[in-house]
């Protein structure tokens, strides 16, 4: 259903083509040869240390002292062992919250190679497991649960292994998208967090009785050093960092208020916050230190409004307990705020053509992008019912003082026609120069991917299409 400002101006959306790269497009190729050339150091520097882990296996016999089935099943299970905790450390290091890390590569393309990784590492630790109790069995010569009643009865530090072994599979099945949409955020959090007891576990079955180890002081000190760097990370960038900003720049509540059904704004103040380089369309983890509350938790809020250096606003629809209570936050209530991060912004531009495209809550940080950009802009905004649009007299007021063409599109994919909404041809015809914009796409993971393919099939090549999703 258009908007009454979208019907005076889509006339300006099919006017003069541009067909020569743009401002965008010159400024985006030096950010994108330092993202490729930051990423091949990244990748160089892994698998590096990979190497080093297999040298290290290599030169304590991983091929040499192989002369049996029995000793070429241990030997590749201890390699596939080191592999899947040196990718376990990997693992925690691609959610660190390193600010030069996420602003190189993107928190969604990072999330993904997280994804990817937590996958290897699950699959390089049941591989050890395998290889090592067959290989054991065959030179004890006996069977296979006759090893690992033995194993778990008499061999240092297996029981903490067994623990964390189960603490991994546990983590990777609740990531799956079937488990992942059915867990509430909390529980999926709670969940991840006891990775790091499963990487703490694996350190007293791996080091103190693992074979390269014990016999190389240099291997145990190498692999200590990997252990005590990602120790240090997290502590300085998961800890330190964030109590130190919050508290110095001094967040507080300022203010509450309710945008519609089921939906709060909440704005933080604070001191210099300038500083922190906060982007329209960038996220920070929010952690609400109020009585009572869930001030363990952090969770993941956009900017619903471009940073003005004086303050943030972010923009919640109560979905669960947690994002329910925040209704009831009091000003004055500290904050402590992990961030930003984020590539959804403005800086990852090349065209001077955008279509923004929200679904749902999506709208966020897609409302502090249409503060921000200075380009030919055009605006979708997708909702199952009219009264689930949020910020209509904002939205309506910015279209109509920047001269933005902005259509709500308001319906269910379930209800008879449904199925034709964004698709591509409807996407042509609300927008009919769709094929020449830079796409940013934010909303649940659902939408988002079925009017990715959509904006795909309408003519965007892929490097111009960014998507946010709201899922971590």
């Amino acid at each position: 259903m258009p908007s009454s400002v979208s019907a005076a101006l889509m006339g300006s959306m099919s006017g003069v083509e541009l067909l020569l790269p743009t401002r965008a497009g010159r400024r985006a190729r030096p950010r994108l040869a330092h993202r490729l050339a930051t990423t091949g150091v990244l990748w160089t520097a892994a698998a590096a240390n990979a190497g080093v882990i297999v040298w290290l296996w290599l030169h304590g016999g991983g091929v040499s002292a192989v002369h049996t089935w029995g000793d070429l099943a241990t030997s590749t299970g201890r390699l596939t062992g080191l592999l899947g905790a040196y990718f376990a450390l990997v693992q925690v290091l691609l959610l660190a919250r390193l600010p030069w890390l996420e602003r190189t590569c993107g928190f969604d393309r990072l999330t993904v190679w997280h994804r990817r990784n937590g996958k290897l590492t699950l699959y390089l630790i049941l591989a050890h497991v395998v290889l090592i109790t067959i290989g054991y069995a065959s030179m004890d010569r006996i069977s296979v649960p006759s090893e690992v009643s033995r194993l778990l009865s008499s061999y240092p530090g297996m029981i903490t292994a067994t623990v964390g072994t189960a603490l991994f599979i546990v983590v990777v099945v609740s990531s799956l998208v079937i488990a992942r949409r059915r867990l509430p955020y909390e529980a999926w959090y709670a969940v991840h967090v006891t990775v790091y007891a499963a990487i703490a576990l694996s350190w007293f079955h791996e080091v103190p009785t693992g074979n390269e180890f014990s016999a190389s002081a240099v291997a145990a000190d190498y692999w200590l050093s990997l252990y005590l760097a990602t120790l240090a990370i997290l502590v300085v960038f998961r800890v330190l960092a964030p109590l130190a900003r919050s508290f110095g720049h001094g967040l507080r509540v300022e203010e509450v208020v309710v945008e519609g059904p089921d939906v709060v704004s909440v704005r933080i103040g604070g001191r210099r916050l300038a500083r922190l380089d906060a982007r329209a369309g960038q996220f920070f983890l929010w952690r609400f230190l109020s009585r009572p509350g869930r001030w363990w938790e952090a969770h993941p809020f956009s900017l619903s409004s471009a940073p003005d250096g004086r303050s943030f606003r972010i923009t919640v629809k109560g979905v669960g307990g947690y994002t329910r209570a925040l209704a009831g936050l009091r000003p004055g209530t500290r904050v402590v705020a992990e961030g930003p991060f984020g590539a959804f912004t403005d800086a990852v531009r090349h065209r001077d053509k955008v279509l923004l495209v929200a679904g749902g809550i999506g709208i966020t940080p897609v409302r502090s992008l249409l503060d921000e950009m200075d380009c030919d802009l055009a605006v979708l905004y997708r909702v199952v019912r009219d009264e689930d649009v949020v910020f209509r007299d904002e939205l309506d007021e910015l279209a109509l003082e920047r001269g933005v063409p902005l259509q709500y599109v308001v319906g269910d994919h379930a209800a008879p026609g449904g199925d034709r909404l964004l698709s591509p041809e409807h996407l042509r015809e609300l927008v009919p120069d769709v094929a020449e914009r830079e796409v940013f796409l934010c909303g649940p993971p659902a939408m988002t991917n079925a009017i990715e393919k959509s904006v795909r099939a309408a003519g965007v090549p892929r490097r111009y299409v960014h998507v946010e999703r709201f899922a971590l």
